[in-house]
């Protein structure tokens, strides 16, 4: 074993003497986004200061704690806060907990964030099913040597959100009343928020919505042979003709007011699966 899969398998052994759940569904709460956490039948809660070569969340709005339980009638772990490159971690401290998702047995991560919106039919508080996605953070968490036992060298790229999962959410969101949107996500580094020259160029070349995260994760999931669904709530309105000053909590804010909707659609997918 490497020196990195032999962390995997030390927190994974951690993991599991806290807890015998064994989740299908691995799920990412982003920032002010983690109340479907406390509609989990829990079994085991673990801070993330707790786990071994887990990173710790430093940004408002995420709670930093897994939890393991029940949702919809399905084993799920559930991660309140995720870890982002501007933090000043690693590509691969980053998506350490989608390969220890992967290592206890999830086969589907539902990956959840808040973002700026560039497309104008777009408004704040909507929420936009992932299609497809722009890599815009200047590097890959899968750079270095490939560990073959974690996933083939080259992975394929043509379906990095699931589309079955992605028709069964539009299912689920008719039904429930619950407007959607499709759409492209772009994944910048962040901290800053883009000017309005970014702005422009975003939407030129292609994405929806703007953010600081969801891309590394998806890349190690579809890595590890997962099936991806992504989730955004868009919580400003990123225009550039007439682009307001945006804050953190505001951000926060927003997304707060979303998330009931977007607890009771993840919550049902998850019913469905």
């Amino acid at each position: 074993m490497s020196e990195f899969t032999e962390k995997i398998a030390e927190t994974t052994s951690f993991l599991l003497s806290r807890t015998k759940i064994r989740p299908k569904v691995g799920i990412i709460l982003g920032s002010g986004l983690g109340a479907l956490g406390e509609e989990i039948q829990k079994e085991a809660v673990v801070s993330y200061e707790e786990i071994p070569h887990f990173p710790v969340s430093t940004v408002e709005g995420h709670a930093g704690r897994l939890i393991f339980g029940k949702l919809g009638g399905k084993r799920v772990l559930a991660m309140q806060g995720r870890f982002h490159y501007y933090e000043g971690y690693s590509m691969q401290e980053i998506t350490f907990p989608v390969r220890v998702m992967k290592a206890l047995g999830a086969e589907v991560l539902m990956a959840s964030n808040a973002c700026g919106g560039l497309n104008p039919q777009f408004k704040p508080g909507d929420i936009m099913i992932i299609t497809d996605h722009i890599n815009l953070l200047g590097t890959n968490p899968l750079i270095g040597p490939n560990e073959d036992e974690l996933g083939t060298r080259f992975p394929d790229m043509s379906e990095p959100y699931d589309r079955k999962l992605i028709a069964l959410t539009e299912k689920v969101a008719m039904e429930e009343r619950i407007r959607v949107q499709r759409g492209i996500y772009v994944g910048m580094t962040g901290p800053t928020l883009e000017t309005a020259a970014e702005y422009r160029f975003l939407r030129i070349i292609g994405a929806d919505v703007v953010g600081m995260s969801t891309v590394p994760e998806d890349i190690v999931a579809i890595h590890g042979g997962m099936r991806v669904l992504g989730l955004s709530v868009i919580t400003d309105n990123c225009l550039p003709d007439a682009l307001k000053p945006a804050s953190h909590k505001e951000i926060i804010k927003i997304a707060a007011e979303a998330e009931p909707k977007l607890t009771k659609l993840m919550r049902r997918v998850i019913e469905s699966m």
